[in-house]
């Protein structure tokens, strides 16, 4: 009997955010809290937003969340509907022309899922959609110098098959975003997996 892609699994909502409690715990407070710092009232576009769980965590905003799977974005019209807006879509140019530009852009888990291609069109799209002093906001795992080998395989066996390194991630940000500030994070989710969380400014 042929068992059950990992990928099907988490893409059943319940599973999904289950998931994601159990090995982020308190990540999500602390990513909002100690980076993101959202303040009433602004504009905030999530890209690859799941169930939009991270909502949860943060004030009154104007949100709009973006996400290709349709059962995790039918999870978020559901549970979080009166906070935001959902669309089950790729993030594009064309998909933000008509929009106003935002004081957030989040990309949570989002890069190391893309090649260096994807992931520099990813920057050039957040950076043309914030306002003059916005900022983009991702979060991703990353590999370490002095990394346990246990730590190592874990990585290597994540879905997402772009895991790089520290200076990897910032030279892709770097090559659209004039400010990029990175920070190693172990306290974001509960298992020995670094997190590298980057603060890019727009102008």
């Amino acid at each position: 009997m042929k068992l059950p892609d990992i990928k099907e699994i988490l893409g059943i909502p319940f599973v999904y955010s289950l998931a994601q409690k159990l090995v982020r715990g308190k990540g999500n407070y602390l990513f909002v809290t100690r980076y993101v710092k959202p303040e009433p009232g602004n504009r905030v576009l999530d890209i690859g937003c799941g169930p939009a769980d991270i909502l949860t965590e943060m004030p009154t905003v104007d949100y709009m969340g973006f996400d290709i799977d349709s059962k995790l974005i039918e999870a978020a019209r559901r549970k979080r509907g009166g906070r935001g807006q959902f669309f089950c879509a790729p993030v594009n140019e064309q998909a933000i022309s008509t929009l106003e530009r935002f004081d957030l852009v989040l990309a949570t888990g989002v890069i190391h899922h893309l090649t260096d291609d994807e992931a520099v069109a990813l920057f050039r799209l957040a950076r043309n959609s914030l306002k003059p002093g916005g900022r983009l906001v991702t979060w991703d795992c990353c590999y370490v110098e002095g990394q346990s080998a246990f730590s190592r395989f874990l990585m290597a066996r994540d879905r997402g098959r772009f895991v790089r390194t520290r200076p990897e991630y910032e030279n892709l940000a770097g090559e659209i975003f004039p400010a990029v500030k990175s920070t190693i994070d172990d306290d974001l989710v509960r298992i020995p997996y670094p997190s590298i969380v980057m603060e890019c400014l727009a102008e």
